[in-house]
């Protein structure tokens, strides 16, 4: 009798062995969802050629971007009242889009000067909303500067930026939402993991930043050439942005705009790749 309850007894605990947190495996089917959702995104940029994983239609692209519109505007001190100013703005961004390839999508591109004096940027909503400030379009010395900035935005839009940055970011919610549910059971440990986890995504988002601001210099200066500019009044550009940020450094590596200074050099190889017997005389600078 006392071994059969010993050899029971061991089959009991060889029976009842660890078992798996309820917990890890909810966050386990939430991550798996998050990831097979984001890759059956997947789509071919018409113009680049690329595989990107697209969070929204064309159509849904451009009602983010019209509804989006007006607010941006107001952020930036409303919309400058220069009526010959705005007249250019856009003919330059006209030309730019008359120029893109068959192939672009047909966005309804509108280019918008602001009346903000002091903050030098330029920017694109998802769809073809762009947007220039006053305090960087009295920085430009001439219409090839402005091409360039405005040739740039065209390349967010184009390279659909905006829609594969929002791909990334559910991803990312999704993830850190696992990582939270899955790792603890107390509120206090979800918490701290859940920041370890939203940390590590934000440092994601921004390369992926980064690498954007990079393909929209390359589309930039092609559509700009292709609409008759010339692609060095980009390097000016550059060397605006440098002054205007009064020699203030951000570190490349927690930002997402590279710093223009490293961009030089990099637009003036894509420059040469572009020309390798030089740039044609007769563009516009």
């Amino acid at each position: 009798m006392a071994l059969a309850r010993s050899y029971r007894g061991q089959r009991i605990g060889q029976r009842s062995g660890p078992r798996v947190s309820p917990r890890l495996l909810i966050g386990a089917v939430i991550a798996i969802i998050a990831l097979v959702t984001y890759f059956s995104r997947t789509q071919v940029n018409p113009v680049t050629g690329e595989k990107q994983r697209i969070a929204a239609s064309f159509e849904q692209e451009v009602a983010m971007g019209l509804q989006a519109a007006p607010q941006m505007a107001q952020e930036f001190g409303g919309l400058h009242p220069d009526a010959a100013a705005q007249a250019l703005v856009d003919r330059v961004g006209g030309a730019i889009v008359a120029a893109l390839p068959e192939e672009a999508p047909p966005y309804p591109y509108e280019f918008h000067l602001l009346a903000d004096p002091r903050t030098v940027n330029a920017f694109a909503l998802p769809g073809g909303q762009i947007f220039i400030t006053a305090a960087l379009y009295e920085r430009l010395e001439t219409e090839g500067q402005l091409a360039g900035v405005l040739g740039h935005e065209v390349g967010h839009v184009v390279g659909r930026h905006s829609a594969e940055r929002l791909a990334k970011a559910q991803l990312t919610q999704g993830l850190v939402g696992a990582v939270a549910v899955g790792s603890s059971d107390t509120a206090a440990g979800q918490q701290m993991a859940a920041n370890a986890a939203a940390m590590v995504g934000n440092m994601v988002m921004l390369k992926y930043g980064r690498e954007d601001e990079l393909q929209s210099d390359q589309l930039g200066l092609r559509f700009m050439a292709d609409a008759g500019y010339d692609p060095r009044a980009m390097v000016r550009v550059m060397q605006i942005l440098e002054q205007a940020s009064g020699g203030s450094r951000v570190p490349e590596f927690s930002s997402s705009h590279p710093n223009p200074g490293n961009r030089i050099e990099r637009i003036n190889a894509l420059i040469e790749e572009m020309y390798p017997g030089g740039v044609p005389e007769g563009l516009k600078k």
